[in-house]
């Protein structure tokens, strides 16, 4: 079992930053990869970035060169720097856990990212 608490989503005009945090609990050592999803009222969920255990980033083409994805191992804690944010970043981020070895996907609670034109 893994806990995933989000912390840090609310409202900002566009072209401004925000920083959102993913503390794990748990069974963290059978983490893979942990990632960033969101979804937008009347859309499916949709993946905007992931780190695995070796650092390995992906980054869906959206957000390249405004997102960055980090981790700081020490606190069990992925970050997403979001930068240079537009209206259409607007959505509920949900932080994201995989175990490969059991096959199974985490979800946090989600936290709301409001970008205001």
């Amino acid at each position: 079992q893994v806990q995933l608490v989000e912390s840090g989503g609310g409202l900002v005009q566009a072209g401004g930053s925000l920083r959102l945090s993913c503390a794990a609990s748990g069974s963290i050592f059978s983490i893979n990869a942990m990632g960033w999803y969101r979804q937008a009222p009347g859309k499916q969920r949709e993946l905007v970035a992931t780190i695995t255990s070796g650092r390995s980033t992906n980054y869906a083409d959206p957000v390249k060169g405004r997102f960055i994805i980090s981790r700081d191992n020490a606190k069990n804690t992925v970050y997403l720097q979001m930068n240079s944010l537009k209206p259409e970043d607007t959505a509920v981020y949900y932080c994201n856990a995989r175990l490969d070895l059991v096959k199974a996907n985490y979800w946090g609670q989600g936290t709301q990212v409001t970008v205001s034109s």
